[in-house]
């Protein structure tokens, strides 16, 4: 979303945007810094543009993002090539410094305590297609997890106002999105800030007659934050998705308490247990983080079983990536990437296995579907998703179709064939595109 509201604002201001490479053209690179992949895949790009700027086919090279706002005398000094340096909460301000920067006078704008808070009235270029967009609802976090350096480059947490995120989620209702994902560092906290209380549900409330007809999915939920309201509202939607996005991130008590996650494993499983019971039909995503320092074999064996147990409908895996300014960086009993990764493939292959034996409960089924784009491998097949698969993250739903689908469709499937993560199946032959 970040880079939506920088080229909306770019846009504003006369600028033409390109994704591709011309010679004498500004490069912006809106970086990623939580964790060492993503540092090294941003300073790759940065070091490539390096280059083309020091033999003179860029005129301005400008860093921005989560790298630049941790980092940024380290770039200042080993990267004399870049023009620009813009943190997390000053990157909106780029446009208003290009001229100087194409000037050759350099530019260092970050805020130590990141506050930027986007509101509906600030230009976004929408990089999604149409029909499905994110909505971010709050900024920053106060969770504290000891691995997470978040609080550090976002800043603390802050909430949106009620009636700026309604405007924007109208405005795109109107303009022809039908799915809404609202996202944010811990999305169940939202008002706490601002409203002195949990109003979440408050919120998607008041959302669910704009998006009739359409889907609501809340994204990034945190265990300790659930309460009685939100779980009764997710269970009287539609449009609200029933997909529950819920990180665990482990279920060992003692690694619970080192990653200060807030919760214990008997939360955790009294949480299932209740939303299993009182939403009929929902799905549980979550994630879990595998080779936390003192992570022993026993602690890893119960996180294991666990999942095997659970049978998460959705599940991500992370390795723990040891951040500096991270209280879990000075920990003891640091686990050893070979470790690490031989973790990361275990929960895979047993997660491989309950998608797989989940997805065949599907057989058969009749399933509402929105089509994302046509299969371009086949002239007759279409890429949707069901309302238990979040977009670029989640599994898909390949639908063999004769008549032309639209991208934004909601259509009924009936599931013939399932693969590991994924669906497959067949228009029905009464149900072509869904009213609204």
């Amino acid at each position: 979303m970040d880079s939506e509201v920088l080229i909306g604002e770019l846009k504003k201001r006369g600028f033409r945007v390109i994704y591709k490479f011309k010679k004498n053209c500004i490069a912006i690179i809106n970086t990623c810094g939580f964790i060492e992949d993503a540092k090294k895949e941003s300073l790759d790009i940065i070091l490539e543009l390096a280059d083309l700027k020091m033999d003179g086919s860029l005129s301005c090279l400008i860093v921005t993002g989560c790298l630049s706002q941790r980092y940024p005398l380290e770039l200042t000094k080993e990267i004399p090539e870049i023009d620009g340096i813009f943190g997390s909460s000053t990157f909106a301000r780029i446009p208003e410094y290009l001229d100087r920067l194409l000037n050759g006078r350099k530019a260092v704008v970050i805020d130590k305590k990141p506050h930027f808070l986007y509101h509906h009235r600030m230009n976004r270029s929408i990089m999604t297609p149409k029909h499905t967009v994110y909505v971010k609802i709050q900024e920053g976090c106060m969770n504290l997890c000891s691995y997470c350096i978040i609080p550090k480059i976002k800043g603390p947490y802050r909430s949106r106002s009620m009636g700026s995120v309604l405007k924007e989620i109208y405005s795109f209702r109107k303009s022809g999105a039908k799915e809404v994902n609202l996202v944010g560092q811990d999305t169940t906290l939202y008002g706490v800030d601002r409203y002195k209380g949990l109003m979440l549900a408050n919120l998607l409330k008041k959302a669910s007659p704009i998006m009739k007809s359409g889907w609501i999915r809340v994204l990034y939920t945190h265990p300790a934050h659930y309460n009685q309201q939100l779980i009764d509202i997710i269970k009287n939607g539609p449009p609200i998705c029933k997909y529950l996005d819920l990180p665990i991130q482990h279920i060992s008590d003692k690694i619970l308490k080192r990653m200060h996650r807030r919760v214990t494993k008997k939360d955790i499983i009294t949480l299932i247990e209740k939303l299993r019971k009182n939403i009929p039909g929902v799905a549980i995503r979550t994630s879990v983080m595998v080779g936390f320092p003192g992570e022993s074999d026993r602690d890893f064996s119960e996180l294991e079983m666990f999942i095997k147990e659970i049978r998460f409908d959705r599940l991500g895996v992370f390795i723990y990536s040891r951040e500096e300014g991270t209280r879990a960086f000075s920990f003891g009993n640091q686990v050893s990437e070979r470790e690490k990764h031989q973790k990361f493939n275990r929960i895979m292959e047993v997660q491989k296995n309950v998608s797989e034996d989940i997805n065949r409960g599907y057989l058969g089924q009749t399933l509402r579907v929105l089509i994302d784009e046509k299969d371009f491998s086949c002239p007759t097949q279409y890429i949707g998703r069901t309302e238990y698969d979040a977009p670029e993250v989640d599994g898909m739903v390949y639908v063999k179709s004769q008549r032309k689908l639209n991208a934004g469709d909601f259509v009924n499937v009936k599931i013939e064939d399932v693969l590991e993560y994924d669906l497959v199946g067949r228009l029905c032959t009464d149900g072509g595109a869904l009213g609204e």
